[in-house]
């Protein structure tokens, strides 16, 4: 029973498996089938479309062809169009060229006549060149037959008198420049300078340079100096000033270079004498509190200057040597007021022209800075005093105008020229400083006797305290335009031979007289 049922099961599961076998070969040949006829459809169309698109290809390649032979045809047509204008304008071109031709053909003929005409009148030319030589030199030997002068001798003679010529129109037009521009410039300095000196008033001056301490009796100088000089040596000793003492009456004369420390002698032999007691200890002590008391009137002094001229800034050691000024004098002038003064006048100048008047009022301030110590130090004081002021921090163009104000060295700003104005200004108007007589009378002489040097000058007179110097010619040796030239000359030999203060105005004068006497 059991092997019957494994004999059944085995027997259905061959015939399912040959019957499943069977229908999956069958689907497999009907897929086939169906594969080879899709296939062959497939194939019909793509042949199908070939053949479309081939001859749609063809038709395409034929619209190609006819429009690029259209194109080519009308492209042909537009270059023979081109190429024949071209043509006609090369035609044009080449008659042109050609009638050119025919025309310089004709120029050259014609030039080769003229250059023959030409070199026919060269040749005359050199002929008459010849002639009118040979002319020339007849009458050049007989020039010289007449005239009893070579030719270099009349050569000389007419050079010198165009030379003459020259120097004549030369002095006229200098002449004239020189007039234009001195009126020019005369009338702006002298109204600058005009303002300057109505804006400031300056004090008198009557300073000296030697101090004097009168005495309440003649006794008195026997007490100044002391048992055996003792009491003369120590007060010269503490405050390094000499002591004179002759025969002037009630007055010792105190003699130094250093005016500070004659200041100070000064008030110490003041002081002992109202005091009495005069005794070498007595001496240093008044002494030492009158050098405590002058250093601070000098500073008082600085500062009181550079308040009234606005300067502010300035180093308290500048503040100082300002200050010392004060017992400064040059030419009997206060060189702390003309310091002063200067200051002013430069600011107010300064002004006028539109330039710093504060700058200006400083340099006019310091200028005469190295008088301070000049008795100290070597050299000219306008040197020393802009080394001075370098040293303590002022700007170059301070230091420039102090340096140049003297020309010690070459001015090259406004502001140094403006120092210079008002430095000469300062000194140089009356009652500002004093002068020996006998410098007076000789440098009047000097300025006579200098003009009477110069060819054609009859007689000279300086005036005005020798500041204007009038020059009288003779008419018949200088002319106006001589006189013009005179007067510069003059005037460089005047700044070459002499020193003076201020400027000194040349005026040449040269008048014709005519005189006739009527006779009965």
């Amino acid at each position: 029973m059991n092997e019957y049922s494994i004999l059944l099961s085995v027997v259905c599961f061959v015939t399912g498996f040959i019957a499943a076998t069977w229908l999956k070969v069958k689907s497999l040949k009907d897929k086939i089938i169906h594969a080879e006829e899709d296939a062959r459809r497939i194939l019909e169309d793509a042949k199908h479309r070939s053949e479309t698109m081939t001859k749609e290809a063809q038709l395409e390649a034929k619209d190609v062809i006819f429009k690029m032979k259209s194109d080519f045809d009308l492209e042909t047509k537009e270059t023979r169009s081109e190429a024949k204008k071209k043509e006609r304008w090369l035609i044009q071109k080449e008659e042109n060229i050609d009638r050119k031709i025919e025309q310089s053909e004709r120029r050259d003929l014609e030039i080769a006549k003229k250059e023959k005409l030409l070199n026919d009148r060269e040749e005359q030319i050199e002929k008459s060149d010849l002639e009118y030589k040979e002319l020339i030199e007849e009458q050049k030997r007989q020039l010289e037959k007449i005239s009893g002068m070579s030719s270099e001798q009349a050569k000389e003679l007419l050079i010198r008198a165009m030379e003459n010529e020259a120097r004549y129109e030369g002095a006229k037009l200098i002449k004239r420049i020189e007039a234009e521009t001195n009126e020019e410039a005369e009338k702006k300095a002298k109204k600058i300078i005009s303002t300057a000196i109505q804006r400031f008033s300056g004090e008198f001056v009557s300073e000296r340079t030697v101090s004097v301490v009168p005495l309440p009796g003649d006794e008195m100088k026997g007490r100044i100096i002391g048992r055996e000089g003792r009491n003369i040596r120590a007060l010269e000793a503490a405050t390094g000033i000499d002591l004179i003492i002759d025969d002037t009456p009630e007055a010792v004369i105190l003699s130094g270079f250093n005016p500070v420390r004659r200041e100070v002698a000064r008030l110490s032999l003041l002081r002992l004498i109202s005091d009495g007691r005069i005794h070498p200890a007595r001496i240093e002590d008044v002494v030492k509190k009158v050098s405590m008391e002058v250093d601070v009137t000098i500073k008082e002094a600085g500062e009181q200057a550079a308040f009234d001229l606005g300067v502010h800034g300035i180093h308290p050691d500048l503040i100082k040597h300002i200050g010392s000024l004060k017992f400064r004098t040059s030419y009997a002038q206060n060189v702390l007021q003309h310091s002063v003064e200067v200051g002013f006048l430069c600011g107010i100048m300064a002004s006028e022209l539109g330039l710093n008047s504060k700058l200006a009022r400083r340099m006019g301030l310091l200028h005469d800075l190295g008088k301070a110590i000049d008795h100290e130090v070597e050299g000219p004081h306008a040197l020393i005093g802009s080394k001075l002021a370098k040293k303590y921090g002022e700007s170059p163009k301070v230091v420039h105008a102090i340096a140049a104000h003297h020309e010690d060295v070459p001015p090259s700003t406004v502001y140094a020229f403006l120092v210079q104005a008002a430095d000469g200004l300062s000194g140089a108007r009356p009652g500002a400083r004093k002068e020996l007589l006998e410098n007076y009378v000789k440098r009047l002489e000097d300025l006579e006797h200098i003009a009477n040097s110069f060819r054609g000058v009859s007689n000279s007179y300086a005036i005005q305290a020798g500041r204007e110097l009038r020059v009288i010619v003779e008419s018949e040796l200088i002319t106006d335009e001589e006189a013009t030239l005179l007067s510069r000359d003059i005037v460089k030999k005047i700044e070459e031979m002499l020193t003076f203060p201020g400027q000194i105005k040349v005026m040449v004068i040269r008048e014709t007289r005519a005189v006739e006497y009527a006779n009965k």
